[in-house]
Order: C-alpha cells, then structure tokens, then sequence
C-alpha cells in the first residue's frame, strides 16, 4: 500500500484566506497549500492592506473587519479564479478605489454574473475593457444588503464570493439563485463560514427550481483552521491506483467528514470496479484489475472530469460523462481539449454541449499533450501516461497553479505501484 500525502485544498485554502481577512482578530490557517493560485490569492490580500504573514506549515491574517487598508490599490489576480472573484467581494465591503486585472487567461473567463449582482447591492464598478471580465475597477464605499437573484449555472464561485460578502454587510443579504452548478463547493463555503462565526439559512423554493440563501450581517470571527488534503488533486493518484493491476493508495486527511465533493470521484472508480475505503481518517482505492465502463452525471464534479476521461480508454467499455457543460469556461475548454488529446492518442471520442463520450481503446504514443496552459489537463493525462509510453506535455510547468510538485511527487508514486 502506498500512502501519499496531497498539498492543501486550493478551494478551501482561497475561502480560508477570505475569511480569515474579514474576521475580527488573528487567524492561522494550518498546511495552506502553496501554489500559483493560492500565493496569488495571499498576495493580492497583502496589496489591499491586510496583514498576512507566511510561516511553513502555518500563515496567519490580521483581520480588518471595516475592509482594506488602504484606499486605493492595484491587484494582480494571475490565473485564479477564486482571487479574480473572491477579492473584488471582499473589497466593495470597505472604502476607496480597488482596480483588479488578471493575466490573459483569466480575462477571458466569465466575470458577468458577480459583477452585476453587486452592482444590484449598489456597488460602483467599472470594467475596463470587454463588459464582465477583467479588468475590473471596485468603487468601494460598504455594502448596505438587501435580496437579488442569482443565475450561478457558470459557477459556484459567483454565489461563494456573494455568500461570503453577506456577514459584512450592513443588514445582511438574501441571494436566490435560480440555477447552480458545483454545488458541492456551496456547502465547503457554508460550513467554513460558520466555522468563522456566520448564521445562514436556506429556504427552497415551492417550484423545487429556486433557493434562498439568508446570511445574516454578524461580522466573523478568527479561529485556527486546518486545512485539508485537496479532494480534486487526490483524484488523479486514486485513478492511478483504481488502473494499475495490483496498486493500492491511501490519502490520509480526507475521510468521511471532508467537506469537499470532490471525494466523491472515488464514487465514480467504485461504480467502475476498483475498491474504496472511507473511515473518519483516510481514503483508500484499491485495483481490482479491471475498470467497467459506465454514464456518470459529474455536474456537481467536474472539476474531475478531466480525470475520469484520461481514464476512460482503459475501460471495458464507453465511458459517458454528462451535465459538465461549465468545464468549457474553465482555464481552457476542458471538454474540446480533453476529446483534443484523447484523438491524438487514437481514441474514439464523441462530444456535445456538456457531455464527451470515450470508448475502448488503448493509446498510443508518443504524443504530446496540447495542455492549453491547464493544471488539470496535465496531471489528468499524467494517469494516462502510465500505460502509455511516450507522452511528453507542451507545458508541463503549469501545474505551479495548484501543485507545483506534482511531476515529481507523481513519478515517485508511480514508481512505487
């Protein structure tokens, strides 16, 4: 059996470095993950005035619950998505001029549905180039509160950002939103924000189609928060394990009170033929051999899409992936660049609007894999380069987004299965 020891959630990592901005007192965050993104994140929290000190292992945030420090700043959110969307709703809680831009990538991604929402709160703020994207210009003079509706059908980071701004509101915020994908990173964003001391209720609508989100305006408060092993990293050592005739792989920090659906994808293996184990410690797959073919609904994980089809050739049979239409506004379009590569490698895939289909088959290189600047493309096709000799990645390096040491970590692994 081989245990492995996975870097810290970005997700909760970037929602933990909000939080603990926006509390009352000293936060530590415990095993932070250090990456591009969440760096980026603690970088942009420093140029807007808060206090943020980096220790191995541990960082801790001087909270400033009336918001930024300073009255203007310039805040460069490099590749993340979290410090694109999050920051902005951190800012226009406190006073003065905050302007946001993003590299290239970013600016491409949806910024629209937040952006109007806070500007339903009567929030000032300018785009500066093409209408909800980067760059972005807050006129911050606080956030009285009040009730608007929300389409997060894009993403679920719109409703976190907006959920997370609620506590510092005046009256406190009622959000409803009409259509939600990912929701799973919902509950991560609740649960950590009571950790900090917010009330938050949820009221579902008589239609079934709608909910309401009520957050109350209580301010946070700063705690010690642990951070746990990255359930969407993890997926890719236990694919690697649920492939190789024989291999066994126990991440130890995800069990059965993580709070991150992306646990789920060891769901996806089961149902495929490997073996899981989940105690209240530690997550284990085991290889039984074979992998079965099967359709899957990864709506509320897609972000393990990509993992599930650099898999998918080694299956007995068609593997359909349904309902993950919003992994084409990811970093790049995961669906296109996922069937891009998979082609290349001589197998027959199908796509539509938000489904991919993979059959049987059994890759061949040498090939290089087109990565489109993705983290996710790359450590995906990594568990396919474990049967498939010769695949090389145009660029490899972008993994410094989540995980800067993967390549090594995962020939180490690899090498022990």
């Amino acid at each position: 059996m081989t245990v492995i020891d996975i870097p810290g959630s970005k997700s909760v990592t970037a929602r933990a470095l909000f939080l603990a901005a926006a509390a009352e007192g000293t936060t530590t965050l415990l095993r932070p993950l250090h990456s591009d993104d969440s760096e980026g994140f603690a970088e942009g929290l420093k140029a807007l005035g808060y206090a943020v000190r980096q220790e191995p292992g541990a960082w801790h945030i001087e909270g400033r619950p009336a918001g930024p420090g300073v009255a203007e700043a310039d805040v460069y959110c490099r590749d993340g998505a979290t410090t694109a969307r999050f920051l902005p709703a951190l800012a226009a809680a406190g006073h003065g001029t905050f302007r946001f831009d993003a590299s290239a990538q970013m600016r491409r991604r949806p910024l629209g549905p937040l952006t109007t929402a806070l500007r339903e709160l009567g929030v000032r703020l300018t785009h500066g180039e093409q209408e909800g994207h980067h760059p972005l210009t807050v006129h911050a003079a606080g956030v009285k509160g009040g009730a608007l509706t929300l389409d997060a059908g894009l993403s679920s980071q719109y409703l976190t950002a907006l959920l997370m701004l609620g506590p510092l509101t005046a009256e406190g915020l009622d959000i409803t939103v009409t259509d939600l994908v990912s929701e799973p990173y919902v509950e991560i964003t609740l649960a950590m924000m009571r950790a900090f001391g917010a009330e938050i209720t949820r009221a579902d609508g008589a239609d079934g189609r709608t909910r309401t989100y009520s957050v109350a305006p209580t301010g946070y408060r700063a705690c010690t928060y642990a951070i746990e092993p990255d359930a969407s990293t993890s997926s890719y050592f236990f694919a690697a394990a649920a492939l190789v005739p024989g291999a066994e792989v126990t991440v130890p920090g995800l069990g059965t009170g993580a709070l991150q659906g992306d646990l789920a994808f060891v769901d996806v293996l089961r149902r495929m033929g490997a073996e899981v184990e989940i105690t209240d410690r530690a997550t284990t797959v085991r290889s039984t051999g074979r992998l079965n073919g099967l359709t899957v609904n990864m709506r509320d994980i897609s972000d393990t899409m990509p993992t599930l089809a650099a898999l998918a050739p080694f299956a007995e049979g068609p593997v359909r992936i349904e309902d993950v239409a919003n992994t084409r506004v990811k970093e790049c379009d995961r669906l296109d660049a996922c069937a891009e590569n998979l082609r290349r490698l001589g197998i027959d895939v199908a796509t539509g609007p938000d489904w991919i289909e993979i059959r049987p088959g059994t890759p061949a290189g040498p090939v290089e894999i087109a990565t489109h600047g993705d983290h996710r493309i790359v450590m995906s096709f990594a568990v396919t380069a474990l049967r498939t000799p010769g695949i090389t990645f145009d660029d490899p390096g972008c993994v410094r987004k989540t995980f800067p040491d993967f390549h090594p970590v995962f020939a180490r692994f690899s090498q022990a299965l």
